[in-house]
């Protein structure tokens, strides 16, 4: 220990140019340190020239810690944030504020207009439509006998599911993987190259996708289609009905989350493969019976989400450690999905893992990952197609991350294979 009482090698998971970009053999060890020497700890902020800098938060590293807290929401809120441990201005909220930054009951009214525009009619559709998005996919890079995996692979299949699922017309969808780029990349001068201006990036980039959303809810209400939105625009519950704010938001989630968690599940993925060649022949060997427990174990480790937010309402203990009112938490899954109480050997990709209970989509409780069925039939039929058509594809290069503490994302990853047939 020193004299501040910090104990010596103890990892700073407020340096992001330290920590959170160092190799991800790295991360683990210290968050394995964490886990032994001090499982709850409390760190200063990072600083961002965009947001006001608080009075710190702590971190949750063990996996039973992160589903308590998960299945405590009364305690564990959201309502005043959950993607960042920074407080987002009320101007940054109107855009990146949507469900998973609600309590009950205004969580639960939201979400129940939501699932009207999900009905299972429509899933049905969707899930067919996945194979066949996945096969024109591989078409396109088939005979190339290499690209980058990230933006001609992984990054176009769920991009086009949901902007198909919200009626986005194809002319916008690459409009809208460059403004979800800024969103989630902001701390990254690949997305967000001026630096004394993020904050400014942020909320054109939210204001751009809420608009086109709006634009296109108050078109459907005109003229309702077989899409989302038109269900979303002129589904009603107990009387109420979705505000323009509401549904661009709610977009916002939707496009965010629903094209990077998967996009950079897929990366990591093959990034996997390519590491561990042994598991690729496993899996090769069996598709069918190995692909639904290989999916599982790709979201263990890529852990795509890193952690999420909650605020304490209330004086509480968690892991015999008390945490005061008011305190922010971060619930850290890519820790979490690592602790060796639940995973043995928990470094080790094993495409067989059983049983794999990780939090990659989040804890359980209200604010589990609406979309994680969707996600896991998305990585299924790409693997797949990848895997049938493609079956020696191996990176060529390591992996280009995303310079973020919040996502764990790949934004380029060079990929090689035998050329294939259209």
């Amino acid at each position: 220990m020193t004299a501040t009482g910090v104990w010596a090698g103890r990892p700073d998971l407020s340096d992001i140019d330290g920590f959170w970009t160092a190799p991800i053999s790295e991360r683990a060890a210290g968050f394995a340190a964490l886990r032994e020497h001090e499982p709850i700890p409390f760190y200063e902020e990072p600083e961002f020239a965009y947001f006001p800098r608080g009075a710190g938060f702590y971190a949750l590293t063990r996996h039973a810690d992160v589903v308590e807290a998960s299945r405590n929401p009364a305690v564990f809120t959201s309502g005043q944030g959950s993607t960042s441990v920074t407080d987002m201005p009320p101007e940054f909220r109107e855009f990146f504020g949507s469900m998973i930054e609600m309590d009950d009951p205004r969580h639960a009214r939201l979400r129940r207009i939501v699932s009207r525009g999900f009905t299972p009619r429509r899933l049905g559709a969707l899930v067919d439509e996945v194979a066949v998005v996945a096969r024109r996919i591989v078409d396109d890079v088939v005979e190339k006998g290499g690209c980058d995996a990230v933006t001609e692979i992984a990054a176009r299949l769920p991009l086009k599911i949901v902007c198909d699922l919200m009626g986005v017309p194809a002319s916008q969808h690459g409009f809208v993987f460059d403004r979800t780029n800024v969103i989630l990349g902001a701390s990254d001068p690949e997305y967000v190259p001026d630096a004394e201006n993020i904050g400014v990036a942020l909320l054109q980039a939210g204001s751009d996708l809420a608009a086109l959303m709006q634009d296109l809810g108050r078109h459907r209400m005109e003229h309702p289609t077989d899409d989302v939105v038109s269900a979303l625009v002129n589904a009603e519950v107990d009387g109420e009905r979705l505000t323009p704010d509401e549904l661009g938001s709610f977009f916002i989630l939707l496009v965010v989350a629903g094209n990077e968690t998967t996009r950079n599940a897929i990366s990591w993925g093959l990034h996997l493969l390519t590491e561990h060649p042994d598991q690729r022949s496993i899996w090769l060997a069996d598709l069918d019976g190995v692909t639904p427990t290989a999916v599982e174990e790709i979201v263990r480790l890529a852990s795509p989400v890193v952690f999420m937010r909650r605020t304490l309402s209330r004086d509480a203990e968690l892991g015999g450690q008390r945490l005061p009112a008011g305190a922010k938490v971060g619930l850290f899954y890519w820790a979490a999905n690592r602790d060796p109480a639940v995973f043995p050997d928990p470094d080790r990709f094993d495409v067989r893992r059983s049983p794999n209970n990780h939090v990659g989509f989040g804890g359980p409780g209200p604010h589990f990952c609406l979309g994680a069925h969707l996600a896991r039939r998305e990585m299924a039929v790409m693997f797949r197609e990848l895997l049938t058509r493609v079956p020696d594809i191996h990176a060529t290069a390591p992996p280009q991350r995303l310079r973020s503490m919040f996502i764990n994302g790949i934004k380029h990853l060079p990929v090689a294979f035998t050329p294939g047939r259209r």
